[in-house]
């Protein structure tokens, strides 16, 4: 992160955030190879789009955070160059497919039923072909930026940039999803009827 004062925190929101398109219905994830490029198909609009600053997800050269959402799994499919594809960590509960060739994560899978996001795919909306996919609606995992090597000293600015664009900043994932999660886990200890 620049010391003079720029916030770069990511391609698709350092200008503010751009409306999704009514209707979209997917596309085209491409990875970033001149050439032999591994292309995914999206079938759905996406889901719980949000910058996300932990230290797993692909972000752009210079940016500190990533921008990630989710779609249902069933509505993903590799359909070029899927040799290239590899899982960055196997012992990680989402399973980044990356390109070999140029890093980028195309994918991200949980294979564990028992997890409260099983069936949702994690993709990173930028690579999308085409515009229109629906857009951020928060920030995550803000304070694991300092584990990217961001200094303490620049949180506070890097939090009301957050505010003035409009993605409300958490230290976890957003409300909604955490209570998600949390009924999840309350379904399956028998805590709250299923």
């Amino acid at each position: 992160m620049p010391e003079n004062g720029e916030l770069h925190l990511h391609p698709l929101i350092d200008h503010g955030i751009r409306a999704g398109a009514p209707g979209f219905a997917g596309g085209t994830l491409t990875c970033l190879c001149e050439r032999d490029q591994v292309k995914v198909q999206v079938e759905s609009n996406v889901a719980h789009n949000h910058a996300c600053g932990c230290t797993k997800c692909w972000k752009p050269e210079g940016a500190v955070f990533s921008v990630v959402a989710v779609v249902p799994r069933d509505k993903l499919r590799v359909t070029a160059h899927a040799e290239k594809l590899e899982v960055v960590d196997p012992a990680a509960a989402i399973q980044r497919h990356a390109c070999r060739s140029c890093g980028v994560h195309l994918f991200g899978r949980i294979e564990n039923q028992a997890h409260p996001f099983y069936g949702l795919d994690f993709i990173h909306p930028e690579l999308f072909a085409e515009h229109g996919a629906a857009a951020p609606e928060f920030a995550a995992f803000v304070s694991s930026v300092i584990e990217s090597g961001v200094k303490p000293d620049r949180m506070p600015a890097i939090r009301a940039r957050l505010k003035q664009i409009g993605l409300e900043p958490y230290d976890c994932l957003s409300p909604p999803l955490m209570d998600a999660i949390a009924t999840h886990q309350a379904k399956r200890m028998g805590t709250l009827a299923a």
